[in-house]
């Protein structure tokens, strides 16, 4: 028990640090999305690590792979292109991902043309 006690103590504080990177702003232009994210990398043990971005239904149109964290560039944007809208379709989300947490709930909601 008291060694479950110490665990705990330990894994708590780190998952209070484990917050979700907070999407700051989206745009389109032409087939290209660029995203501005913000969230407290810490290293290699946690960064923000992705974004998507999807329809209304959840389906994923494109998915952006963030390779090594930015502990030094906050908030920083990245661009993903070729993404293909269907016709018809005025808005998509945004979600992000963390290596820690894995994908966000909160979905940014950008207007398309």
């Amino acid at each position: 028990m008291r060694l479950a006690l110490i665990a705990a103590a330990l894994l708590f504080p780190a998952l209070a640090l484990a917050e979700p990177p907070e999407i700051l702003a989206a745009e389109q232009r032409g087939d290209t999305i660029h995203v501005t994210l913000a969230h407290p990398d810490t290293g290699w043990d946690h960064y923000a690590d992705g974004w998507q971005v999807e329809l209304e239904d959840g389906t994923v149109l494109g998915t952006r792979t963030l390779f090594h964290p930015h502990v030094e560039e906050q908030p920083f944007t990245r661009s993903l292109g070729n993404v293909s809208i269907p016709e018809g379709v005025t808005q998509v989300f945004i979600r992000a991902r963390c290596n820690v947490t894995g994908w966000g709930d909160e979905r940014f909601a950008l207007q398309v043309e």
